[in-house]
């Protein structure tokens, strides 16, 4: 029996709830931990060094197994894979959320890592797979706007609003009943995929994972040591030739984690930079504001969470405008506009000094909400365009994606 066109747009838009609740998790604790982290370091006595890598461990363990895990799911399933990066998220938060030391917080955020790097691909290869190309999947991809941008913004008003009223805590024990809520939910309403060849890319894994790794931590190192220690360079250098080792080994072996294929469109490699470059650019502006509002202006953690709040209600707005204006505009001028927005608001934002006011802030932060809003869902929609089934999992379009290596908070020591 098939489901007539009104019931499976109920199936698909459940299906698409489900997985959009899954990442606003991993968004909002991306973001949580900026305006809450000056009081995370208070509590736990951490230096601000040590402080870098409540964010750091994080982000080494995102960027090091986000290929592994988005193959995992074309591999193994990815409804079973996304319950799996559900359940080590929900249980590291718990584990964060009852830290006693330092170093039992960073292991925690560490391991959150993994499990955010298995829920990212998963997320948007369910989305592709749902979704024909066209105005159902535009519309989709619209939502996925909303919440990638709208919710890392949410995510800094509530760090501040957790730490500033109630614990910092707060905004990790939370996810303890959204993941087990959301792990029911995706054994209920997420199809299974078919399967591509059982046969895995083991050492194209490795090499990915151990490249990354290292280049993430050689940026981490080069924070805190410079870029001229022998550690800094010996790790970078290294970096430079596993990766190269392993594009060409993914070139020549025939079931690669990553299908170089994938990068023969220039629509979907020009977007695939594009959105390294500008999601470079916003999570530096969330790392640097909370910095400027709290350690230069003197914000307490719930004013500079408030701070943020102009520009997440017109990103939410404009990011719900996006169909409409994508059929007035096109989605090329209108990507070319918001990036034109937030460069403008990002400038504005670089004269503020330690005696400006929050009118110096507020406004710029309205440019670059706007430009948020417009900018995510055509990006995404260019990176995933006419990409087949069996490599939905594997595309590279979130090794761009907001919790990833190219976040520029490394450099902030």
């Amino acid at each position: 029996m098939t489901l007539d066109r009104t019931a499976r747009s109920g199936t698909r838009n459940t299906i698409l709830a489900v997985v959009l609740i899954a990442y606003l998790m991993i968004l909002l604790d991306l973001s949580i931990v900026y305006t809450g982290m000056p009081e995370i370091g208070r509590s736990m006595r951490m230096s601000p060094v040590m402080q870098t890598w409540v964010q750091n461990a994080y982000l080494l363990c995102f960027g090091g197994f986000l290929l592994l895990s988005a193959r995992l799911g074309d591999t193994f399933g990815r409804r079973r894979i996304l319950q799996i990066g559900i359940v080590l998220f929900t249980l590291a938060s718990a584990s964060i959320g009852t830290a006693q030391s330092s170093y039992e917080l960073i292991a925690a955020r560490a391991v959150q890592g993994v499990g955010a790097s298995i829920l990212a691909p998963s997320v948007l290869a369910i989305i592709s797979a749902t979704f024909p190309e066209g105005e159902e999947r535009t519309r989709a991809l619209a939502w996925c706007s909303v919440v990638a941008g709208a919710g890392a913004s949410l995510g800094l008003v509530l760090g501040g609003i957790f730490a500033g009223l109630l614990s910092w805590r707060i905004g990790f024990l939370v996810n303890i009943p959204i993941g087990i809520a959301l792990f029911f939910a995706v054994g209920r309403y997420i199809p299974e995929n078919a399967r591509i060849d059982g046969r895995f890319d083991i050492l194209g894994a490795a090499a990915s994972t151990l490249g990354v790794g290292l280049l993430v931590y050689g940026l981490v190192n080069a924070a805190s040591a410079g870029w001229e220690d022998p550690v800094t360079m010996g790790t970078l250098a290294l970096s430079i030739a596993v990766l190269a080792a392993f594009l060409w080994h993914e070139n020549r072996t025939e079931v690669p984690v990553l299908p170089l294929r994938l990068l023969r469109s220039r629509e979907r490699s020009a977007a695939y930079l594009v959105r390294m470059l500008y999601v470079g650019s916003i999570v530096s502006f969330f790392f640097f504001g909370t910095q400027l509002m709290q350690r230069v202006l003197g914000y307490s953690a719930l004013q500079a969470g408030f701070g943020f709040l102009p520009m997440t209600l017109v990103q939410f707005a404009a990011a719900l405008a996006i169909p409409r204006v994508t059929r007035l505009m096109g989605g090329v001028s209108m990507l070319m506009a918001s990036l034109a927005l937030i460069s403008l608001g990002l400038f504005w934002l670089a004269g503020a000094g330690t005696g400006a006011t929050y009118w110096q802030l507020g406004l710029p932060m309205v440019l670059i909400g706007i430009g948020n809003g417009g900018t995510m869902a055509p990006l995404t929609a260019s990176g995933v365009r006419s990409v087949s089934p069996r490599d939905q999992g594997a595309d590279p379009v979130w090794s761009m994606s907001p919790i990833n290596w190219a976040d520029r908070s490394v450099l902030a020591r």
